[in-house]
């Protein structure tokens, strides 16, 4: 960021070891930060720099008023004019110490889609917030939460932030590490409640175990937590140029009610227009829908149960799997839900469905390949193999055909 904007020393950098690197005011670009990167210094980098286009509060309001006009569903969910005027004040409201500001200007110039993801969910965790309370100091928390949420993405392999790239081992532990980071970075100031340091570290959690990095449930994830996971899902799919953003939403909320706090996704999707639009551009639709869908739901009943009963496999181990088992039968349950299982796809002919109905379908394909292909994920971190260890062959087998499930959907030839 030196190379485009002024970026200064704030006071003398040290080193751990107290000795002078930097004096006040310097310069800061490129090789400048380089040299500095040498050494471990003793305080973050984000408390000893400054910029002098930092993001500010009006900033901020001028971007979520920008989103509430040019977004149909903000613009929906802050119809009344009180209800705006509170959303933009609790996001504009939010206390920027000169570290956070310095970030979120990280963000703003260098990271766009990162700074554009914080503002939105930033607007809808507050939005939320709004109907669980009325209390503006709540309301002003959950702001908060939404606009810090993601900055450890700041601090992680730039690799991790390119939408196509194959992540490894390393840059997956990361991925999966990126909320404990943005909490550290909250939690070193005051001007934040410890609720939105609590929220930040669970905004990756879910109502069944199934987030991260700490796998909570239920009652274990806080009020603020569970509105702030909801929030950022919310917050991924109205950004600009999604295809049928909210034919997206609406499947993946209908799709995730064991994920997600039921009266919150009811108020998402009671405020949602999911009908194909001139949105949809972009859209692709799956040949052979309604075979994958039996597919699905043949790999779903053909979950390794056994081995949960398996008495030389540990104790721990049988638990984790029974658990997996439960999140398996629960997405057999969702797929009824939605009326997508063979007896009740049973005659239908994906050529003779409209447009809006075979977009539906897809989406929901799609939305059930990818929750196979967490599942398994989920699965082998929880196994922990040891060194020279190898998964039960029904788990393994389980766990690939699962895999290969959601690459045929992901890359199947599609039409438009």
């Amino acid at each position: 960021m030196g190379e485009t904007l002024s970026v200064v020393a704030r006071h003398a950098i040290f080193n751990a070891n107290g000795v002078k690197i930097l004096d006040q005011g310097a310069r800061i670009d490129l090789s400048t930060y380089e040299r500095l990167m040498q050494h471990r210094l003793a305080a973050p980098i984000e408390d000893s720099v400054s910029a002098n286009q930092c993001v500010t509060s009006g900033l901020l309001r001028q971007r979520v008023e920008r989103l509430i006009a040019e977004t149909p569903f903000f613009n929906r969910i802050a119809a009344e004019r009180a209800t705006r005027s509170t959303l933009v004040a609790a996001v504009a409201g939010v206390p920027m110490p000169d570290p956070i500001g310095f970030q979120l200007t990280v963000a703003h110039e260098l990271y766009p889609s990162i700074y554009e993801h914080l503002v939105r969910t930033s607007l809808v965790c507050a939005w939320l917030t709004t109907h669980q309370t009325r209390s503006q100091f709540d309301v002003g928390q959950a702001a908060a939460a939404g606009l810090l949420h993601n900055l450890g993405m700041l601090h992680v392999d730039p690799a991790l932030l390119q939408r196509e790239s194959v992540l490894d081992r390393d840059q997956r532990r990361q991925l999966y590490a990126h909320p404990r980071v943005s909490t550290a970075l909250v939690e070193r100031h005051a001007q934040y409640d410890s609720s939105v340091a609590r929220a930040i570290a669970e905004h990756h959690e879910c109502l069944d175990g199934s987030g991260y990095p700490r796998h909570l449930r239920g009652a274990d994830i806080s009020i603020l937590g569970q509105t702030l996971s909801l929030a950022q899902v919310v917050a991924t799919l109205c950004a600009t140029g999604q295809p049928a953003a909210e034919m997206q939403l609406s499947v993946l909320l209908r799709m995730s009610i064991h994920r997600y706090d039921d009266a919150l996704a009811k108020l998402v999707v009671s405020h949602l227009r999911p009908g194909l639009d001139n949105d949809n551009a972009g859209l692709l639709l799956l040949e052979g829908v309604i075979g994958f869908l039996h597919e699905i739901d043949a790999l779903v009943c053909r979950w390794p149960l056994k081995i949960a009963a398996d008495a030389t496999v540990s104790v721990r181990r049988r638990e984790e799997l029974g658990s997996l088992h439960a999140q398996a039968a629960q997405l057999g349950r969702v797929m009824a839900a939605v009326g997508v299982l063979p007896a009740q796809l049973a005659g239908i002919d994906q050529s003779a469905l409209d447009m809006p109905a075979q977009a539906e379908l897809s989406l929901v394909t799609r939305e059930a390949a990818w929750q196979l292909r967490s599942l398994a994920r989920l699965a082998r971190r929880r196994w922990k193999l040891a060194p020279d260890e190898t998964l039960p062959d029904e788990l393994r087998q389980w766990l690939n055909d699962a895999d290969a499930m959601f690459a045929r959907v992901a890359h199947h030839e599609v039409t438009d």
